[in-house]
């Protein structure tokens, strides 16, 4: 009789149990978001017959859900720019892109990055992704325009200013409103068809096949719930996304994340991660993630200053939303307060959004603090020494720009309820298997496993830090380095 194949996400089936095999192809892609995409492009491009299998019923992924922008720059700035009159060094970009990887960057990856942007962005404009020639220098987190560049990140913001030069890198497409990512996605989605890519929709990866070696060799997919088999003969791409939609992942590697009632996904399951662990891969960074408020703009927002519950302020609230908002979910206790003066206080689109509301007002910092029922002179000894600061263009204690320095000394004051446990904070997640910035898979020891690979954030590629992360740089990480992935896998040899 012969012994069931035994198999789950966690343990693969063994190849030489396969009974049949459904499906062939030289490089099987699992999940259709950006990652996915592009690697299924480039492997196609270079010969091989190509597999994607996506478990949703069309393409596009968490990728589709975003704002669409790629952190993009180097070799003296793209066309963009250079037209708004940035000159952006590759060596400024290299070292930002390591400073916002944190403790644990990886160099080879912002070294190929740093050098390989500006030719990045001639790929995806050869696609047929438009960019309009224009530059937006408010602060904003995405345009609800067509425009294109924008400050998607910390670069003007300290410390990162004092080691790179800065530079707007966030390219936007040329979309009108938000939500470009959807249009980014319809682009490559044409081109997957155009390479002549095989896409199977609703197909959930259930396992990798594997021999005694630790080498992937295929698939056991589950289409119309029925068990398929499918071999990969040169190698197997894991691109489905990050763990944030996985509570009990997010639980056991990135507890504060919960705090975050918002996930940011689609399927974004964990699933990509098991399955290159059940064979070996290791999973690194799985503590980082990514959680924002999204607190600005109007600009004027940023004059004021964040405070926690005790009174106290945190972080130099010129920076990037994302990083500001990586502190707030780090102090203790849910209440937080943006405060402001009547000069600063704006309120805009992304402030309803985001459920921020006038937690407390007066004629005076010290009306307020009694309003928040904090100690005495707690907050108005912190406004106070701003103020006395902000008065000279100074900020001694968290560095903030002098262009954002403004004393809070206009009455009537008030203090913007930011809490955690109430306002709209979304997050996803940073870690996931390590690999090599040719997309392969790697070991605890860092060596390959054989006829795997992965891309987007299935991996843990550039932005890998909470505290550094940039808009554009997932679309970044996942397009160029799937890019990448797609090539060597394509010219993997069994």
């Amino acid at each position: 009789m012969t012994e069931p194949l035994r198999y789950s996400q966690s343990r693969p089936a063994v190849l030489s149990q396969v009974p049949r095999w459904d499906h062939e192809a030289d490089v099987i892609v699992v999940g259709f978001g950006a990652a996915g995409a592009s690697t299924a492009i480039e492997a196609a491009r270079a010969g091989a017959r190509v597999l994607l299998v996506e478990s949703a019923a069309g393409s596009g992924g968490t990728s589709a859900l975003s704002g669409g922008e790629i952190y993009m720059g180097g070799g003296g700035g793209t066309p963009i720019q250079r037209s708004a009159g940035f000159e952006d060094a590759t060596e400024d970009l290299y070292r930002y892109l390591l400073m916002v990887g944190g403790p644990n960057a990886d160099e080879a990856k912002a070294r190929l990055y740093a050098d390989g942007s500006l030719g990045h962005f001639e790929w995806l404009r050869a696609q047929g992704v438009e960019y309009k020639n224009s530059f937006i220098a408010e602060r904003c987190i995405e345009p609800s325009t067509d425009d294109c560049l924008i400050w998607s990140g910390s670069e003007e913001a300290w410390p990162f200013s004092a080691q790179a030069k800065p530079a707007p890198r966030g390219h936007c497409p040329k979309f009108l409103g938000m939500g470009g990512g959807r249009y980014v996605m319809d682009v490559l989605t044409r081109r997957v068809s155009e390479a002549g890519v095989q896409v199977l929709y609703n197909a959930r990866a259930q396992a990798l096949i594997a021999d005694g070696a630790r080498e992937a060799h295929g698939l056991v997919l589950r289409i119309d719930g029925q068990e398929r088999f499918a071999r990969a003969r040169r190698a197997v791409v894991l691109c489905a996304g990050g763990f944030v939609m996985n509570r009990e992942m997010v639980k056991q590697h990135a507890p504060f994340l919960l705090r975050s009632r918002f996930p940011l996904g689609t399927v974004d399951d964990g699933s990509g991660m098991l399955l290159g662990a059940s064979v070996g891969g290791a999973m690194i960074n799985m503590g980082e993630g990514f959680a924002t408020i999204p607190w600005y703009p109007p600009g004027s927002m940023v004059k004021g200053i964040f405070v926690n519950g005790r009174g106290q302020r945190f972080i130099n609230e010129d920076c990037y939303h994302g990083r500001v908002s990586h502190y707030i979910m780090r102090q203790g206790g849910d209440r937080i307060w943006l405060l402001q003066d009547h000069a600063t206080y704006a309120v805009g689109e992304m402030q309803t959004l985001a459920k921020m509301e006038i937690g407390a007002a007066g004629e005076t910092w010290e009306e307020v603090e009694r309003e928040l029922q904090l100690p005495t002179d707690s907050l108005a000894a912190t406004v106070r020494l701003y103020n006395h600061y902000a008065a000279e263009g100074t900020d001694p204690l968290f560095h903030k720009s002098r262009k954002w320095l403004k004393p809070l000394n206009e009455p009537p004051f008030i203090a913007i309820d930011c809490r955690i446990d109430h306002c709209f904070y979304a997050s996803f997640t940073l870690g996931g298997l390590d690999s090599l910035p040719t997309g392969e898979v790697v070991d605890s020891d860092r060596k390959v496993i054989g006829g795997l690979f992965a891309a987007g954030r299935t991996t843990c590629g550039l932005p890998r830090w909470g505290e550094g992360y940039s808009s554009g740089l997932s679309l970044a990480d996942a397009s160029f380095f799937g890019r990448q992935a797609g090539m060597r896998a394509a010219a993997t040899a069994r």
